[in-house]
């Protein structure tokens, strides 16, 4: 298995958009913008005469083309008109609490504060039951663990138990991690049990939110780099290698330098996939290419 950017090479994650809804039901949604928009284009098809205006009057705003800014996104909303917004929208308690929380994700300044928020989005029984699969391919990517109990089951001798799986993983982990590992994986169809009790991974395509989706690749990235740097410690030098380049470049080679990084990730999977022999441990393959100095112009 491999992860660039959003896309596993043999686990294909899609970012998907929010459903449309009509009417639509703000758990469909993870943009608080696209939500609004949706919401008022519906307000108007059920009513042509309704208008900006009108909707800036029932908030309580003083500018009559707030919502279209905030549409558009140039302004954003704030703590001084959330309660007039939220009102206009005649949202009830709990639909009301999960807007908050998609207009308080998109703000956050910080991965450890959207992690955060979306912990909070994901404890939703109404987004749950929206969106299993997607919070599923959410944590598949966020959780180092899960990725790398499906690259376990390539081997000959898996086996699907939480304790085998605890005891072969690389810094191990608990059996309760494991089992939900393997739990989260037979859910998605990543798994799967023949008659004969072998269990054997698969390739499906998955899909998850855009707006979570930066944030998992985010998580996993973080991850692995840590992990990385772990390996130093606790892996034998023959078993591992970590290598590093610093030179002085125009800015104009960058893209070229990660298209050379992404055919090289490519010619290590096809390496791996066109092994004829039997897979015996999961290993981690890092590339990182980042800027150490600031442009002097800004």
């Amino acid at each position: 298995m491999g992860i660039y950017g959003p896309t596993l090479a043999r686990i294909d994650i899609v970012m998907k958009p929010a459903t449309d809804a009509t009417p639509p039901c703000v758990f469909d949604y993870l943009n608080h913008r696209t939500f609004l928009s949706d919401w008022f284009s519906h307000k108007q098809q059920v009513n042509p005469r309704y208008s900006h205006r009108l909707f800036a009057r029932r908030a309580g705003l003083s500018n009559p083309s707030l919502l279209l800014l905030v549409m558009q996104g140039k302004r954003n909303l704030t703590d001084r008109t959330m309660d007039g917004v939220v009102s206009a929208l005649n949202l009830d308690d709990d639909d009301a609490m999960f807007f908050r929380l998609i207009v308080e994700f998109e703000a956050a300044a910080s991965d450890e504060k959207r992690n955060s928020i979306w912990a909070a989005i994901a404890a939703t029984r109404r987004f749950r039951d929206a969106r299993p699969l997607e919070m599923g391919a959410f944590e598949l990517l966020s959780t180092w663990w899960v990725a790398a109990t499906h690259e376990l089951a390539r081997l000959p001798e898996f086996e699907a138990s939480a304790s085998w799986v605890a005891a072969h993983l690389v810094p191990q982990i608990d059996e309760s991690d494991a089992q939900h590992a393997l739990d989260l994986l037979f859910e998605l169809g990543l798994l799967v049990r023949h008659a004969d009790n072998r269990v054997e991974p698969t390739n499906v395509s998955l899909t998850t939110p855009h707006e979570a989706g930066q944030l998992a690749v985010h998580n996993y990235h973080q991850g692995m780099i840590a992990l990385g740097a772990q390996s130093m410690e606790r892996t034998a030098s023959d078993a591992r290698h970590l290598g590093a380049v610093t030179a002085a470049i125009p800015r104009s080679l960058v893209p070229e330098l990660k298209q050379e990084l992404a055919r090289f990730q490519e010619h290590i999977l096809n390496l791996c996939d066109a092994s004829e022999a039997p897979a015996e441990e999961v290993y981690q393959f890092n590339m990182q290419l980042f800027p150490l100095s600031r442009r002097s112009d800004g």
